[in-house]
């Protein structure tokens, strides 16, 4: 691992069935450090919501972003490199996670927490949904992805990278690889 790289969360966002989970665990993997899947943290109270289909609001949300935020600001104080899937499917949530940093400025997109999104067609992703759900894999049924998709607001100037989630998982994870390791994202984090 190279120690340049120390200290930077990478957040696979994106909507339900985009992948997050999927790549998140292969790109911790070959990057050697930890995964967390942001479905994990959330309290039962919210996934039992999204089980009835009901959609979070952001009431619901923001102590869950809130709790991550806490996981990726440990990671980055211990000087780790550390990989979560979360939706983050608006900036206010983005800016929630990138506060993680303790040097993060509000209103600035600058931070040790990068963000990629998986990008993919609204079928794609309701055709994996509704095969997770035949498999009993997941909380959150095909019918709410509507509202995620509603949510998705994504910023320009936010410099969010973004990869084709219709991809073979391999092609994504070396994507996203090459681009953390790319002098790019190593000289933000050394300008912070």
């Amino acid at each position: 691992m190279d120690s340049s790289l120390k200290g930077i969360a990478v957040v696979i966002m994106g909507v339900s069935g985009a992948g997050k989970s999927t790549i998140g665990e292969m790109l911790a993997k070959v990057t050697n450090c930890s995964f967390l899947d942001a479905d994990d943290y959330h309290p039962l109270s919210n996934k039992e919501k999204m089980h009835k289909g009901i959609p979070l609001s952001d009431e619901d949300r923001i102590p869950w972003l809130e709790t991550l935020r806490d996981a990726l600001q440990e990671s980055l104080a211990n000087g780790k490199i550390v990989i979560l899937g979360c939706s983050a499917l608006k900036k206010q949530y983005r800016n929630i996670l990138r506060s993680a940093d303790p040097n993060y400025e509000l209103g600035r997109c600058a931070s040790e927490v990068k963000f990629v999104l998986l990008d993919a067609k609204a079928e794609v992703l309701a055709a994996r949904l509704e095969n997770r759900a035949a498999e009993g894999k997941h909380f959150m049924p095909a019918k709410l992805l509507q509202s995620q998709l509603d949510s998705l607001q994504i910023d320009e100037s936010e410099g969010i990278f973004k990869v084709d989630a219709t991809l073979n998982p391999q092609t994504i994870v070396s994507t996203i690889y090459t681009w953390i390791f790319s002098s790019k994202v190593v000289q933000d984090s050394k300008n912070l």
